[in-house]
């Protein structure tokens, strides 16, 4: 379009930079002077004088970014970027070709280069004669589409007019490249490229929560569900700083490779992995990422300073098993995260009965890197034991319906050899409470069971923190003993490392259904703080949004939080709650249909479906399924959300009654907004939360007991 020369201005003694139009671009330059003629802002690049084919401009000696970049450097960038955007917003400017090569990065900051396309307000267009005649500005007429393809939004790419949410999803569309170092929106030809624009999400993005989700909603398709102005992003940039590796020493232990013969000694090197990473979080002083955000690069091949980045720590640890019989070689190595520098390394060939001493050796050697005091530590002797416990562990934290079975069967297997092992007592105790959280029976008959499970764990070892929290979570759930439940959850998080569940129990079964959500959502925040991605903490963080009535930010962080994991149907169930309380009953649809094709067997989800498929019209639809899971379920708090959206007002009791009688764990639920709000005047409601010991009062009276265990 033109030529850029470097010049020198010798009366002024300054460096300048002159622009000089080709014949046919003209139109194009005096957009250009128009536009940066009204902006007088630090990060955008200043017009100094123009001439019937030039411009002279400010001389800026920078780059366009590259990503990928380290987290807090996007951001340093995205607030530079957002700032110039947002001033020239409020001079009615829309840039509309906002993309890499229109940003310089110079040592304090950035500009913004390149206003040729720019929009004036109300759709119209600024030329350089205007300026000077002051005759009415022309427009582009309707259906043009200009503008880089990969960068520009829906609308523009559709000829269709623009405000400044277009230059928010191009905002999106330069964040999400500089923090993965690719375009969001690819393809072979412009043609391609404009397509996927118009149709398609782009790949998931590894970074910090908070950049995630800020990407996220620039990107929306449509204008209303974006960031409505730049000022909103650059707030939320601002709010919502990366974790980031501070002075305080940190580590993340990543899943260590399985290279044995058999593939299925998996479970090994996962059990000596979660071995090593909870004997290193006894280390005090040392920060450590819980197992669930480390195992989240399993099996990916990311460079350790984007790990260490985007988990907040300093240090990295990885490393490799080779089991054959009874012989095993583990290989660690310990790396900065900052420069990717190897710390220490060492390889240990070994007897299988061994195994504890790898592990004792590899956590002081550790320990003495990082100049750390590694505590003591209470050993396995019976290497049968330990491997059934392994692979219980291992099946248990898939948490599917299948994996909780095999798990059952791998803690009965490890209790049988030692019936003195408190873990895989609290591990089978565990398992039968996630049996009543799916919903796979009431926990009117799995709580004997758990109970009695958690009992023998602490009959042998008082400490265990799994025990307590399942403990907590049946005496919320089955006993609604609220006192009982805060001492064992009390118990619970004092342990080192807190175990993920416990913190998740804690926050679903005792603090929301006694209404203390800001509690609940610091709870979420801190379980995040070393466990950036764990699944289950974000639906701990989007249900406390439901039950504080934040409906769209609940709506927002669950988006964002799914480019985490798409398939986590937890998440999907309450980002579909979220959208019911918002009045979107049919993205409540999408997500509930999702809930139910990866879940099936989960009934809250299939009832969730049919109260949404009513609030949508189809009402036939809505009702068939609610027959058949009628029929097939009984009386549940999902069959009782379905009645109250139907106005059936018996048969919402019924089934209240019936989920009560049942200790249906969601009953606890019954005290989120707005699904049971017009019914809690009526007596019948006001009886069982009596019953449930809800009472009024009740809050202030937990209140009154955590002051006085503290």
């Amino acid at each position: 379009m033109g030529h850029v020369w470097k010049a020198h201005d010798p009366i002024l003694d300054r460096d300048v930079a002159i622009k000089v139009s080709a014949q046919e671009f003209g139109p194009r330059f005096e957009r250009e002077a128009r536009a940066v003629a009204a902006l007088n802002h630090p990060n955008i690049c200043q017009i100094y004088d123009i001439g019937s084919d030039y411009l002279v401009m400010e001389y800026v000696d920078g780059s366009p970014p590259r990503g990928p970049l380290a987290p807090e450097e996007a951001l340093r960038l995205a607030l530079g970027i957002a700032a110039g955007l947002e001033a020239a917003h409020a001079k009615g400017i829309i840039h509309r070709d906002l993309k890499p090569a229109n940003i310089l990065v110079t040592p304090s900051g950035v500009k913004l280069l390149d206003f040729g396309l720019a929009l004036m307000k109300n759709g119209q267009e600024a030329t350089v004669s205007d300026a000077i005649t002051g005759a009415v500005p022309i427009a582009t007429p309707p259906g043009t589409v200009l503008g880089t393809p990969g960068y520009m939004s829906p609308e523009q790419a559709s000829g269709l007019p623009l405000d400044e949410r277009s230059d928010v999803f191009s905002f999106g569309a330069v964040l999400y490249e500089l923090v993965s170092g690719k375009r969001a929106f690819g393809g072979h030809s412009g043609a391609e490229v404009l397509c996927a624009v118009l149709r398609d999400e782009p790949e998931r993005v590894v970074a910090p929560a908070c950049l995630v989700q800020i990407i996220t909603r620039c990107l929306r398709k449509k204008p209303a569900e974006r960031f409505q102005s730049m000022k909103e992003v650059r707030s939320a940039l601002e709010q919502g700083s990366p974790t980031r590796p501070d002075e305080t020493p940190s580590i993340a232990v990543l899943p260590f490779a399985n290279i044995s013969p058999e593939k299925e000694n998996e479970y090994f090197a996962d059990g000596l992995t979660e071995e090593i990473l909870n004997l290193l979080a006894k280390i005090p002083g040392l920060k450590v990422i819980a197992r669930s955000s480390a195992f989240a690069f399993k099996g990916r091949n990311e460079d350790v300073r984007r790990i260490g980045h985007v988990l907040g720590v300093n240090n990295v640890l990885e490393g490799s098993v080779r089991r054959a019989g009874n012989r095993v070689r583990v290989t660690a190595e310990l790396i900065n995260a900052s420069d990717a520098t190897h710390l220490w390394a060492e390889h240990y060939d070994r007897d299988l009965t061994d195994i504890f001493a790898i592990q004792d050796e590899i956590g002081q050697a550790i320990s003495e890197a990082l100049k750390l005091q590694l505590g003591p530590r209470s050993r396995l002797v019976n290497i049968e034991v330990y491997q059934n416990y392994l692979k219980g562990q291992y099946h248990r934290a898939r948490s599917t319906l299948d994996s909780l079975l095999k798990a059952e069967e791998f803690f009965e297997k490890t209790i049988a050899i030692d019936a003195g092992y408190a873990p895989a007592y609290a591990g089978l105790a565990g398992v039968y409470a996630a049996f009543a959280a799916f919903g796979v029976k009431p926990a009117s008959e799995l709580a004997p069971a758990a109970k009695s499970a958690a009992g023998k764990a602490l009959a042998i070892d008082p400490a265990n923190s799994d025990a307590h929290g399942v403990f907590g979570y049946m005496a919320a759930a089955y006993d609604y003993d609220w006192n009982a439940a805060e001492k064992h959850y009390r118990a619970a998080l004092a342990a080192r490392p807190v175990p993920a569940l416990v913190r998740i129990r804690y926050i679903h079964w005792y603090l929301l259904p006694l209404g203390l959500i800001q509690e609940a959502i610091e709870q979420s925040r801190l379980g995040l703080e070393t466990d950036p991605l764990s699944m289950p903490l974000h639906t701990s963080m989007t249900w406390s949004m439901c039950h504080a009535k934040r409906y769209q930010e609940a709506i927002d962080y669950a988006r964002g939080a799914l480019e985490i994991d798409a398939n986590y149907y937890l998440l999907l169930l309450m980002m579909g709650l979220a959208q019911l309380g918002a009045d979107l009953a049919q993205e409540a649809v999408i997500s509930f249909k999702r809930v139910v094709e990866l879940a099936p067997w989960f009934h809250l989800g299939s009832w969730t479906l049919a109260l949404a498929t009513l609030r949508v019209g189809e009402r036939e639809q809505g009702q068939e399924l609610a027959r058949n899971l009628a029929a097939s379920f009984g009386d549940t708090v999902g069959a009782a959300l379905y009645y109250a959206a139907v106005g059936n007002t018996d048969a919402l009791f019924e089934s209240l009654e019936g989920a009560y009688r049942q200790r249906d764990v969601f009953l606890l639920l019954i005290q989120c907004p707005p699904f049971f709000d017009q019914h809690r005047a009526d007596p019948r409601f006001q009886s069982l939360i009596h019953r449930m010991n809800l009472a009024p009062g009740t809050e202030k009276d937990r209140a009154a007991f955590r002051k006085s265990t503290a």
